[in-house]
């Protein structure tokens, strides 16, 4: 087996490129959209001058090097690893059963994500038994919605949103509606979607609203050596986005303020509500309004939140007290300080959206 550190034999793609190391790897960083961290990275090959990749691995294809070159760069781009993270590589299917393919391919696989292309696949039965090969060596198998649906039973961990679907993919309800296919396909197969070429705000924003699970692109970060960060402008967006979205998932975005008074304070005329401290500081009852008659009363305080409370536990809790307090507001409580009021139809209306 190759030493995945100290490959014995380079693939010989003479006389397109004259040294092996002119195939050098760039990575661009994967973003996890759900908790705004990067999960990954992407390899890419890059070549001398200006050409894009596509026209070096096109003129590989025309000097029957198309393997070698495919070897080479899943050589270079296996041959060190981030500590944390998966590593993505592109290859394209009809070369997995090319013999220097195969050779390059005899390394630890585990962390490595094998992205099919989209290429003509002659003999799926046998593409099939490769790439199951490949799973149980450890890699996982990333491929093209266009792919997928060409051969649906591949056995794929990651589906890609090419980038020609994600451009102007907000506000576009066609993109949109086969972006929408692509998830429903992956959420039955137990994959998860990553978005490619993701370039603009409103882009990220489709897919946010989409709930893919994952990006790159220009937006996300640039291509170049090492592993490096995502766009911080972008990391802190989404993390904002999910500290919002954990306050809609409990009582914290739902906080009321509230007055309070403790005994021995001359100020009892506060209007209500008011929640009442007891010698230790602790909610003893709330002063409120009957909505009827508008006369004040005083109700005792049978159950206290903390902020992070689920609010469907929340609400469960509250019903849960005795039928004359039921709807009563419910004092929230951190840390020993009060924080606010929670009301029952509030806690309905975040349960079950109008």
């Amino acid at each position: 087996m190759t030493d995945l550190f100290e490959p014995t034999r380079r693939a010989d793609c003479r006389p397109l490129l004259a040294d092996a190391d002119d195939l050098a790897v760039v990575h661009s960083p994967v973003l996890d959209l759900v908790v705004g961290e990067v999960s990954g990275w992407a390899a890419a090959a890059r070549f001398p001058g200006t050409a894009t990749p596509d026209v070096w691995f096109a003129a590989a294809h025309d000097a029957g090097l198309a393997a070698p070159v495919q070897a080479l760069l899943l050589q270079n781009a296996l041959a060190t690893r981030p500590a944390t993270g998966r590593v993505h590589v592109p290859v394209d299917p009809w070369l997995l059963g090319a013999p220097v393919v195969h050779a390059a391919l005899d390394v630890p696989l585990e962390g490595v994500v094998l992205e099919l292309a989209d290429s003509t696949v002659d003999d799926d039965a046998t593409l099939l038994r490769r790439c199951a090969v490949l799973r149980g060596r450890g890699a996982a198998i990333g491929a093209p919605a266009t792919l997928v649906h060409r051969v649906p039973q591949l056995p794929v961990d990651v589906l890609v949103l090419p980038a020609p679907l994600v451009a102007g993919l907000a506000g576009d309800p066609r993109r949109t509606a086969v972006a929408a296919g692509v998830l429903a396909h992956a959420e039955r197969a137990g994959a998860t979607v990553l978005a490619d070429g993701v370039e603009t705000d409103a882009e990220l924003t489709g897919l946010l609203e989409l709930g893919v699970h994952a990006a790159r692109g220009w937006l996300v970060g640039h291509p170049g050596a090492g592993y490096g960060p995502a766009a911080p402008r972008v990391v802190r967006a989404l993390q904002a986005r999910t500290r919002s979205a954990d306050l809609d998932r409990t009582v914290a975005g739902l906080l009321r303020p509230v007055r309070t008074w403790s005994p021995g304070r001359d100020d009892r005329q506060l209007t209500p509500p008011v929640l009442v401290l007891d010698d230790d500081g602790r909610p003893g009852s709330l002063s409120l309004v009957d909505n009827r008659t508008g006369a004040w009363f005083e109700a005792p305080v049978p159950l206290v939140l903390g902020p992070d409370t689920p609010v469907a536990e929340a609400l469960h809790r509250a019903l849960a007290r005795r039928p004359a307090l039921r709807f009563d507001p419910v004092p929230v409580v951190d840390g020993g300080r009060v924080v606010g009021l929670v009301r029952v139809e509030d806690l309905a209306g975040a349960v079950v959206p109008a």
